[in-house]
């Protein structure tokens, strides 16, 4: 089940420019970033809570930004 992580991206481009940045303070590869946002892989949970905390999302947000389909 694919989710539309456009909305998300956004966000990424808006607090940390790039994907490869994201991914650095995210602590995984830019590769794996973007396996993750390109639905070929998924997110963990603990993966959700450090980006929402990187990029200044609410928990309230979290569906937005991370289940949206």
């Amino acid at each position: 089940m694919p989710f539309n992580y456009n909305k998300l991206r956004g966000k990424i481009a808006e607090r940390c420019g790039t994907i490869e940045s994201f991914a650095d303070s995210m602590g995984i590869t830019a590769t794996s970033a973007g396996r993750k946002l390109s639905n070929k892989s998924g997110w963990k949970q603990e993966e959700i809570v450090l980006a929402c905390n990187l990029l200044g999302i609410l928990p309230a947000e979290i569906s937005t930004y991370f289940f949206t389909k």
